[in-house]
């Protein structure tokens, strides 16, 4: 990758929507919603408290996270989509 988060941002690759629901129906692409679950690429170091001390990040590479629907900034890298967020703006680890 070319591009390296800087502070408390992450680089998230937006997982792909499913095409059929559980009663089998199928949406069409246009009918669909952006997915809310992706997979982290890269992490900053981490946020710089009052104090000057470093904050560690919680989330890492290859993560899969929970962000909401309008977090984060869209950007088209290598022909390739992904999101730029902050830390705060994810909203669980998927395990």
């Amino acid at each position: 990758m070319k591009i390296r988060p800087l502070q408390d941002r992450v680089i998230v690759k937006r997982l792909e929507a499913k095409d059929v629901v559980k009663g089998g129906i199928i949406i069409p692409d246009t009918a669909k919603e952006k997915p809310q679950e992706g997979e982290v690429i890269a992490v900053g170091p981490g946020k710089m408290s009052k104090e000057g001390n470093l904050q560690p990040m919680n989330v890492k590479a290859g993560d899969r996270i929970l962000f909401g629907k309008y977090a984060g900034t869209d950007v088209k890298i290598d022909d390739e989509d992904y999101i730029i967020m902050r830390e705060d703006d994810i909203l669980g680890i998927l395990e």
